[in-house]
């Protein structure tokens, strides 16, 4: 068998300084001009979009769960203008005086009607249907069902048909889809991990294969498994770097286009999704776990595939 130049210099120097560059030059080396810093480059920017989207739907639903607690909104439903109006500054008056309401505030009819516009239109049809009187109001903090309940049968008194909504009930279907989907992007996040921990996992067990032989001299000659397997650690660390380098630029790109898309619709609650500066310190992370992870299967297995076959 003829041996590679590298290999040559080396047995003529004894293999002493088996370990750096010297040592990674006995086995090919083919970075760029291979697939796995493209691999680990998708699947870095895959989980940097995974993770921004999971951090800004956290900070989404913890944000609107914060503003929506302890809101509430009063319906007065009474077809009669003159009696909605009575009705309204009795109810006020119950919610003046109950311990348990911080604040309130009458929505005029003028944003009501802007409101039901979509579906209203302006001008006459919505002057043909009678609008019920809002109040919005803002309880304490600890305030629980049963303030709800003893609110709305004060209310109830002086104005038969009022009802009394949290807006945490209206809108807990909405946040319950977002915590779904963040879940989902945390699962993404594990799946991504395990398909790039067996995608280096199979390409260091084709590399042992196409350099058998050239190993088989190594251990003749005196080198250990360990040292065969730092030769492999330092080529799949500079695939990673490289791979986690470009899929941490293509995952920051990614989410700045989807950024700009959701401020465009110009929400307030999407506006909650804001990705502090401790959320960004966390996505930076992503390509460092990639290329920890990257390195260490890449030693196991070559370690484990060395001990069980020479």
């Amino acid at each position: 068998m003829k041996r590679p130049p590298a290999l040559a210099n080396a047995v003529d120097r004894g293999l002493a300084p088996f370990r750096g560059r010297r040592a990674a030059g006995l086995l090919p080396q083919a970075r760029l001009g291979g697939p796995m810093p493209w691999v680990i480059a998708i699947m870095v920017a895959l989980t940097v979009v995974a993770a921004g989207g999971a951090l800004a739907l956290s900070n989404m639903v913890s944000t609107a769960s914060g503003d929506l607690a302890g809101s509430a909104t009063v319906q007065i439903i009474e077809p009669d203008a003159g009696q909605r109006a009575a009705q309204v500054e009795a109810v006020q008056e119950v919610l003046a005086q109950d311990p348990a309401v911080e604040g309130f505030r009458v929505v005029p009819e003028e944003d009501i009607a802007e409101l039901l516009e979509p579906w209203l239109g302006t001008g006459e049809e919505v002057e043909a249907v009678p609008l019920p009187a809002l109040v919005d109001v803002e309880l304490r903090d600890g305030a629980g069902r049963d303030d709800y309940a003893r609110l709305e049968a004060a209310m109830r008194e002086v104005a038969p048909r009022a009802r009394i909504d949290a807006q945490s009930d209206w809108l807990a279907p909405v946040l319950s889809a977002l915590s779904a989907l963040k879940w989902m992007a945390l699962a993404l996040i594990l799946m991504l991990g395990f398909v790039g921990a067996a995608a280096v996992w199979l390409a260091a067990r084709n590399a042992l294969g196409g350099n058998r032989k050239t190993i088989e001299v190594v251990h003749l000659l005196g080198g250990s498994d360990d040292q065969v397997a730092r030769i492999f650690q330092r080529s799949i660390l500079l695939d990673a770097i490289i791979g986690g380098v470009l899929g941490f630029v293509a995952g920051v790109l990614a989410m700045s286009l989807l950024a700009r898309q959701f401020a465009a619709l110009q929400s307030g609650m999407v506006a909650g999704g804001t990705l502090t500066a401790m959320d960004w310190v966390l996505i930076a992370l992503v390509p460092l776990f990639a290329i920890a992870i990257a390195v260490y299967t890449a030693r196991m297995t070559v370690l484990s595939s060395l001990r069980k076959s020479l």
